[in-house]
């Protein structure tokens, strides 16, 4: 396995087979909600077209896909295998075909599929994806403008943050680069003088 990887932007790439058009796109995605999202745009995008194909992997590693019509393990697994093969993560690949009149057989889906998922890729180029720490904290409410502080010099991702459920307290879950995890959670004793409680839910 290479090293971990995520769509540096937005790629698009087209192939052509027997007057068949196969309109790939890359995505990149955090999470299942924005991948459909996203699909559901390209699907907008092109209303006429007889099949939208898509295969995500997603940051943590979990992935799917939809064949969307055509005969099964022609589109979108070939289009997770090329996403995978290229070690990536948080990407979509949407591949829309416009039907040609021709059959193309198995084969001729599994590679049309593949090159139009490939020529995206190619087009939204590669970037390294580094392992991301998860973090619950829970801290008083006086320490929060310190937390959110610490939050964005760590480079941090502020997620589901909780201000209601206990009133004197608020809830935070942060991702940031997990190798700064040890001198984030110092960071945070020290300037909350010990008042947050951490608890790591990811640490790679």
């Amino acid at each position: 396995m290479g090293e971990r990887r995520r769509p540096a932007g937005y790629g698009t790439g087209e192939y052509e087979e027997k007057r068949s058009r196969f309109i790939g796109e890359i995505f990149p995605v955090a999470d299942e909600a924005g991948a459909r999202d996203r699909i559901a745009q390209v699907k907008k995008k092109y209303p006429d077209a007889r099949h939208h194909c898509w295969a995500w992997v997603l940051p943590d590693g979990s992935t799917r896909w939809s064949d969307d019509g055509e005969p099964g393990g022609t589109a979108g697994g070939p289009m997770a295998a090329v996403l995978k093969g290229a070690d990536l993560y948080g990407a979509l690949c949407v591949v829309t075909r416009y039907f040609g009149g021709t059959l193309l057989g198995s084969g001729g889906l599994v590679r049309a599929y593949s090159k139009a998922a490939a020529l995206a890729l190619a087009d939204a180029g590669t970037e390294p994806d580094p392992e991301k720490a998860l973090l619950r904290i829970s801290c008083p409410w006086d320490g929060l403008d310190k937390i959110h502080r610490l939050v964005r010099e760590f480079d941090g991702t502020l997620l589901e943050p909780d201000y209601e459920s206990d009133p004197d307290r608020a809830t935070l879950t942060v991702e940031f680069p997990a190798e700064r995890t040890a001198d984030f959670t110092r960071r945070v004793i020290d300037t909350t003088g010990g008042r947050a409680v951490m608890n790591v839910l990811k640490d790679s």
